[in-house]
């Protein structure tokens, strides 16, 4: 239960508001611990009533006034328990629904600040199941279980108080079979945490599995391969329904061994009451009391399986929650503005991914100078993309990376992030119009500025074949438009960007060469004076650059200009005559 010790920030929060629930628990239960003194004095007094009085008409009436009084007193205790459990509720169950809702905010707050990395490990079905069906289990511990300890707390406090006032030894027989009982919730309760755990992990797997089935739907039906995903998910559902149906099994038990040991509880009060009553050391209304005292006492009892189970299953996806919220995050405002006045020197860089045998880069050394031109081509898995990384600081390779003199992690990302504009290959669109795709890349851009950095791209002609323009609103990932439209709309995006260094990584590879040649020349024209690099396959992309280089194995095997590298014959002149003789 020690994962549960994270929620004491939101419980510290609103403990006004729970400390009152906890007080309108306990004034319910002494509502309710009275109703049976009042009913044992009813009997008793009928029964006084009934030994003294002969007269049928007298005893009657006595009878009649006896129940109308204590009945009276029973409807305004049952009543002003109502009003108090209804108030109980609404202090503790409203407070877990505000706690559910702080711990989403901060959970999706803290995804917000971690590192690209963490969401290259992580899949996205995982998380998903984090924020959503964990807070629900840890809901349910901060709401029913914190109500339901409080009740069966409070409620064998009093009631074991008047049974105990009542009848001392009868008291204790009835309480022999609670040590069992603690036994057994220990026992069951371990069962439960450790199937809990296991029933989120899977759930999470098919919360996996079904979101990536579903991004990629077209490709399944594409392929035809329906039945098999179908046949996938329905073997990850099995593994979840075994999981549950044991769960179930060890959950069930709970209520049949609590309903046994009450029963043993039940069957020695009524033999040793009815031996007190013939005795004559107890009543007929303290018999009637104690057994009533009993059954307020199953409920509250029984519920202890139930609220066991909600706590192990909250431990166990508070967990899962925890290892989110204890990643470190990105630190993103550390260290010096940055800037950019000279060139960006790359020294001795190598980097191996986790999963590779080989190096992606190795021994990279070079220098862009400010306002340069720079272009990278090579074969597919030749290390222009992770060169790329390393410069937008989203992988930490070994060797130098210096700007003005200075290493790059040595400026705040924050500062970095705004200064750069880097159009990715996976180009990402978010379920909004085209227009504020767009303006994701300006602080607040005008109108004026968002039309002319989609003209730039050359999207105003897509815009006139569209219903609304500009205002279209797009599917999920931007279904609804081309390929190639959606790289415009990324590089309309970042030409919004106040940039320093402008980054290009195959960016324009669904688009024509007309039009790649159009938007280029319009993206040489904006950025006079601000440092370009531009990856790609195509040598038409890179042939307006100041310096290009080739890469094969993670190594610069040609730099040069256009025209040098044309003169020598080698990979870039290869490819050069290659796709000129495709485009004619």
């Amino acid at each position: 239960m020690r994962e549960l010790f994270a929620l004491n920030k939101y419980l510290k929060t609103y403990q006004k508001a729970l400390l009152l629930g906890v007080i309108c628990v306990f004034i319910s239960n002494i509502f309710g611990i009275v109703v049976p003194t009042f009913i044992r004095t009813a009997i008793d007094d009928a029964v006084f009533h009934a030994s003294f009085l002969q007269s049928s008409s007298a005893l009657t009436n006595s009878l009649l006034g006896v129940f109308i009084g204590f009945s009276i007193l029973i409807l305004m205790a049952s009543i002003g328990k109502g009003i108090f459990t209804y108030l109980m509720r609404q202090y503790i169950i409203k407070t877990s629904r505000r706690i559910e809702y702080d711990l989403k905010n901060s959970i999706y707050d803290h995804f917000q600040k971690l590192s690209t990395r963490f969401f290259q490990a992580n899949y996205t079905g995982d998380m998903m199941a984090r924020i959503g069906e964990d807070v629900s289990n840890v809901r349910m511990y901060v709401g029913p279980v914190i109500m339901y300890v409080a009740n069966l707390t409070f409620a064998f406090i009093t009631v074991v108080y008047q049974m105990i006032h009542v009848n001392a030894i009868m008291s204790a027989f009835v309480l022999i079979p609670l040590p069992f009982l603690s036994f057994i919730i220990y026992i069951i309760s371990k069962k439960i945490h450790l199937y809990t755990a296991k029933i989120q992990t899977q759930l999470s797997a098919i919360s996996t599995f079904a979101q990536e089935s579903f991004s990629g739907i077209r490709v399944i039906k594409a392929y035809a391969v329906e039945r098999e995903f179908g046949d996938k998910l329905n073997k990850e559902s099995e593994k979840f329904r075994r999981l549950n149906l044991k769960l179930a099994f060890v959950n069930a038990l709970f209520f049949p061994l609590m309903q046994l040991l009450m029963g043993l509880s039940s069957l020695l009060v009524l033999y040793l009451g009815s031996r007190y009553v013939i005795e004559g050391s107890f009543t007929v209304g303290n018999f009637a009391e104690f057994i009533i005292y009993l059954n307020l006492l199953i409920w509250p009892v029984a519920s202890l399986g139930w609220t066991s189970a909600l706590a192990q299953k909250a431990a166990a996806s508070q967990k899962r929650i925890n290892r989110i919220l204890d990643t470190a995050p990105e630190d993103l405002h550390s260290g010096t503005p940055f800037t950019f006045e000279k060139s960006i020197a790359l020294k001795g860089l190598n980097y191996k991914y986790a999963d590779k045998t080989t190096n992606s880069l190795s021994d990279i050394t070079l220098e862009i100078p400010k306002g340069h031109k720079l272009g990278i081509i090579g074969k597919t898995g030749s290390g222009k993309s992770t060169l790329i990384k390393c410069l937008m600081r989203e992988i930490d390779p070994g060797g130098l990376i210096r700007i003005d003199a200075k290493n790059l992690n040595s400026f705040s990302l924050d500062t970095f992030r705004k200064k750069v504009a880097y159009v990715p290959q996976d180009v990402y669109l978010f379920s909004d119009t085209i227009k504020n795709n767009i303006a994701l890349g300006g602080d607040n851009p005008s109108d004026t500025q968002i039309n002319e950095a989609a003209k730039m791209a050359h999207l105003e002609h897509d815009f006139d074949q569209l219903k609304d323009g500009i205002h279209t609103l797009l599917g999920e990932r931007g279904v609804s438009i081309s390929g190639g439209q959606k790289q415009r709309v990324s590089i309309a995006r970042a030409l919004l960007v106040k940039s320093e260094l402008f980054i290009l990584d195959d960016a324009l590879s669904a688009v024509d060469s007309e039009t790649e040649h159009e938007i280029l020349k319009n993206i040489y024209t904006h950025l006079d004076g601000t440092t370009l690099i531009i990856c790609s396959h195509r040598i038409a992309a890179v042939s307006q650059a100041d310096t290009v280089i080739t890469m094969d194995e993670g190594k610069i095997v040609e730099i040069g200009s256009p025209s040098e590298l044309l003169a020598k014959k080698g990979y870039f002149a290869k490819q050069h005559k290659l796709q000129t003789q495709i485009e004619r």
